[in-house]
C-alpha cells in the first residue's frame, strides 16, 4: 500500500513512546507545543525534556526552544511522561487531544456490558482521571472481547460524532490476521454475501438478500500449512462477526471460535488479530497509518 508524502506510519514495536504529529494548525517552538498538547505539568514537561524524554523524528531534542515544523513527529518516554497508565489488557499506541489509539488484549471488552464488566473505556476514563484530562473516553467502533488490535476511541464527543457518521470515508484500511483451520486452497479471494442475526444473536450468512447487512471480506494467504492456514483479511465492509462468519463459510473457520468454529484451537484463544489500521484523522485532516505485528503464537504454527 502506497503512503502519500502527508501520511503518517505508526508501529506499536517498542512501543514506549506516546506520539504526536505536528501540522500547520500546532507547529510551535518544543516547548510550547508540549504544554498545548499533553496533559503533564509544566515542571513534568521540563524535567521530561531535560531527562532526554523527548524525540523529534526520531532523534532525542533536549532544547526548549526547538522550532517544530509541520509533518514533524515528536515523541514522548512513556516511563516519564505516561506512567499513569498501567494495564495488562490495554497499550496505548497513540494519543493526541481529540482521539487515542489504543492496542488491545484478548479478554477485554470494548466498553461495558452489565455490571463491573472489565472494559477498555473505563480503562481509558480511569487513565483520564489520573492524569487530569477532562474528557472520556467515546467508543466508534468495537472488537469482539476474544479478538485482539487496533482501536480508535475519541476523547470528545464532537470528534465521536465525526467518526460516527463519517466512519467509512475516514477510515479507508483496516486489516486482520488470523489462523484458520486446515490449507486454504486459494491464494486470494473476495467473499460477499449478506449477514444477519437470529434470535439467538448468532449472525447467520445468506448468498441473496435476506433483510441483513451486505458484507465483502477480502482474503489474502501469507502461510499454510496442511493443518492451519495464516490469512490476511481486509474489510470492505465491517458488519459484526463478520471475519468469523466468512471464514466458517469458506470451510475454514478461525481457530478457537467457540461460536462459529470446529473446535480446532491450538493456540487456547481466537486466532483474531486486527493488526492494521488506517485512517484520516477526523480533526487535522492527517492520513495515519498504524501497525502491530502478528502475534508470535500465530507465526509458531508456521515455523
Amino acid at each position: 500500500m502506497a503512503r502519500q508524502n502527508n501520511q503518517k506510519f505508526y508501529t506499536t514495536q517498542g512501543g514506549d513512546y506516546a506520539q504526536y504529529p505536528v501540522n500547520d494548525s500546532n507547529k510551535a517552538p518544543l516547548l510550547e507545543f508540549l504544554i498545548n498538547n499533553v496533559s503533564e505539568s509544566r515542571n513534568k514537561i521540563k524535567a521530561t525534556l531535560q531527562g532526554r524524554g523527548i524525540k523529534v523524528n526520531g532523534k532525542v531534542v533536549t532544547q526548549f526552544d526547538f522550532q517544530l515544523n509541520a509533518g514533524d513527529k515528536v515523541s514522548i518516554s512513556r516511563h516519564k511522561n505516561n506512567n499513569l497508565f498501567k494495564s495488562r489488557y490495554v497499550k496505548i499506541v497513540y494519543e493526541d487531544r481529540w482521539i487515542v489509539v489504543v492496542e488491545k488484549n484478548i479478554g477485554i471488552l470494548s466498553m461495558a456490558a452489565g455490571h463491573s464488566s472489565l472494559n477498555v473505556k473505563s480503562v481509558l476514563d480511569d487513565y483520564f482521571h489520573k492524569s487530569r484530562q477532562k474528557c472520556r473516553a467515546h467508543v466508534v467502533h468495537r472488537l469482539d472481547r476474544d479478538t485482539s488490535g487496533l482501536m480508535i476511541y475519541a476523547k470528545d464527543m464532537e470528534t465521536e460524532q465525526i467518526l460516527e457518521h463519517n466512519w467509512h470515508q475516514i477510515v479507508y484500511d483496516r486489516r486482520y490476521v488470523a489462523v484458520v483451520s486446515g490449507e486454504m486452497e486459494s491464494d486470494e479471494g473476495t467473499i460477499a454475501n449478506w449477514l444477519k442475526d437470529n434470535k439467538a444473536y448468532v449472525t447467520y450468512s445468506s448468498p441473496v438478500d435476506n433483510g441483513g447487512k451486505y458484507a465483502v471480506t477480502h482474503y489474502h494467504v501469507l502461510n499454510r500449512t496442511t493443518d492451519h492456514s495464516l490469512v490476511e483479511y481486509r474489510l470492505e465492509t465491517g458488519r459484526k462477526n463478520q471475519i468469523r462468519v466468512h471464514s466458517a463459510d469458506m470451510a475454514h473457520p478461525v481457530c478457537g471460535d467457540t461460536k462459529y468454529g470446529n473446535g480446532d484451537d491450538p493456540l487456547h484463544r481466537l486466532c483474531l488479530h486486527a493488526y492494521m489500521l488506517c485512517f484520516t484523522h477526523p480533526i487535522t485532516g492527517e492520513r495515519m497509518e498504524f501497525a502491530t505485528p502478528i502475534p508470535t503464537s500465530f507465526r509458531s504454527l508456521f515455523t
